[in-house]
């Protein structure tokens, strides 16, 4: 996987151990992902929506994860333009490269490790789609897509486009340095990822060494979710089984905590998850393809906004 790393965790800031008399978080349910095709015919892995409440993912809406597949020369497909309206796409890259274009000029190519952050809020036409480079050679692919669901009143808020790369993800450890820890956006203890959101939240990236254990504080008025990218261990002090592709939910409380499996299926394989948590908007929620909305009037005027061209133009460069 390759995501930014460190040759020494040692070295990285370190999180506080929770408190002796801090409430671990248990954990309500381990779901695995249903596998599904998107855009012009790519496989994603999607835990929710699907089997999980949306109640429980607040103010995530979906979350796709593509691969890690192989791709032949000219095989590789991606998401020609489309609409969005009412929330933000976020695309974290682990293998391979994407551009992206829209019609509020945003855009550019993500590499392995780069962040996009795409505010559609009021509308926008966008693509997402290998590099021509990428095409013509084929070769690993792997990233995931999360939308951040947009409080109501954020709804119509412009569009905007954050590039994070890299280099620019703060990195932090635990107490033993087991885990390295990518902080994508939100906050994490004092240590703070580079990621602008409109509705509070954390994003992680984390590798957990074989046989290692995190242990942290999260925020109270957070859920807590975690996503399996790849490998086994357990999540919660119910040491609950999670492998690849598995959703966890875990309940309130003052902690989460997720432990690698002693043996991965390769000696140097980690346990690699995504942690996400924000805070629940408690909304009403309507959705229809690619809109995300409070009422399905408001639906109704998504899809008659963009028939009429009111989410912009496709540029002709691109086209």
């Amino acid at each position: 996987m390759a995501a930014i790393t460190v040759d020494n965790p040692l070295l990285l800031p370190r999180l506080t151990r929770p408190a002796p008399d801090s409430r671990p978080r248990p954990v309500i349910t381990v779901e695995a992902s249903r596998r599904t095709v998107e855009g012009a015919g790519f496989v994603v892995w999607r835990p929710f929506p699907g089997g999980v409440d949306t109640a429980l993912t607040d103010p995530f809406f979906l979350l796709d994860q593509l691969g890690p597949v192989q791709y032949g020369p000219h095989e590789a497909v991606g998401a020609p333009w489309h609409p969005h309206r009412g929330f933000e796409t976020v695309t974290y890259v682990l293998e391979g490269s994407i551009v992206h274009h829209d019609s509020n000029g945003g855009g550019g190519v993500i590499h392995a490790g780069d962040t996009q952050w795409m505010t559609a809020g009021s509308g926008i036409l966008h693509d997402e789609v290998p590099t021509e480079a990428f095409v013509r050679s084929g070769g690993l692919s792997h990233g995931v897509q999360l939308w951040v669901n947009l409080p109501a009143a954020a709804k119509f808020t412009p569009p905007a486009y954050q590039a994070i790369t890299a280099d620019a993800l703060t990195l932090v450890t635990n107490e033993d340095a087991g885990a390295l820890i990518r902080v994508i956006a939100g906050e994490l203890g004092a240590h703070r990822g580079p990621g602008s959101t409109h509705t509070p939240i954390t994003y992680l990236h984390v590798s957990l060494r074989p046989g290692a254990r995190l242990e942290m504080d999260w925020d109270q008025s957070f859920n807590a979710l975690v996503h399996v990218l790849s490998g086994r261990g357990d999540a919660g002090v119910e040491r609950r089984a999670i492998a690849d592709h598995d959703l966890v939910v875990f309940g309130s409380g003052d902690t989460i905590a997720i432990q690698a499996a002693s043996q991965q299926a390769e000696p140097d394989d980690n346990l690699q998850v995504l942690i996400l948590g924000g805070r629940p908007l408690r909304e009403p929620i309507a959705h229809w393809g690619p809109f995300l909305m409070n009422t399905r009037g408001q639906i109704a005027d998504a899809i008659e906004d963009y028939r009429s061209g009111k989410m912009g133009s496709i540029p002709a460069i691109t086209r």
